[in-house]
């Protein structure tokens, strides 16, 4: 089966939540390329739009338990303010298996909703820059549309201020 004659371009896990969701209206808008856009990078270059214009989900481990952070695709997590805003003793990047596990989703695909387990959702207010903003559709070829503050709400994001300053 061919790209083209795939029901949808999302991973089966992400379809079935967005059909749960009752966004059904989302799936013919996911965009699946020939080329891995498991990077911001190459998600960005791949759709021609700005870095900061993909969220990345990317899952941290906070005491041990899973979070996911989701951020603009031009800033890196400061690690301290995840901490910080957790209230958490120590908070690492997850293993590839532990994102699985959480998720189920690989890393360079794992959408911001939709995933295997629930878990905390924090999100970067620079998200909210944007009038739309690129995620990834459960896989590491396919990225979906979504306005920043809805994108937020159906992952139960709350909104911080977690991005590395820069000098």
């Amino acid at each position: 089966m061919t790209a083209a004659e795939e029901p949808t371009a999302a991973h089966p896990l992400f379809a079935d939540a967005v059909r749960k969701l009752g966004l059904d209206d989302l799936l013919p808008r996911i965009r699946r390329f020939p080329e891995a856009t498991r990077t911001a990078a190459e998600a960005a270059a791949a759709l021609g739009c700005e870095l900061s214009e993909i969220c990345k989900s990317l899952i941290f481990a906070a005491d041990g338990v899973p979070v996911l952070v989701l951020m603009d695709g031009s800033s890196r997590v400061d690690v301290e303010l995840v901490q910080h805003a957790l209230g958490a003793e120590k908070v690492t990047r997850a293993r590839a298996d532990l994102v699985r596990e959480t998720t189920g989703y690989a890393i360079g695909g794992v959408p911001p909703f939709g995933h295997r387990s629930k878990t905390r959702v924090l999100a970067d207010r620079s998200l909210l820059d944007h009038d739309i903003v690129w995620a990834a559709a459960g896989t590491p070829y396919s990225v979906f549309p979504m306005a920043p503050r809805t994108l937020i709400d159906h992952a139960g994001g709350t909104l911080v201020d977690v991005r590395e300053q820069t000098a």
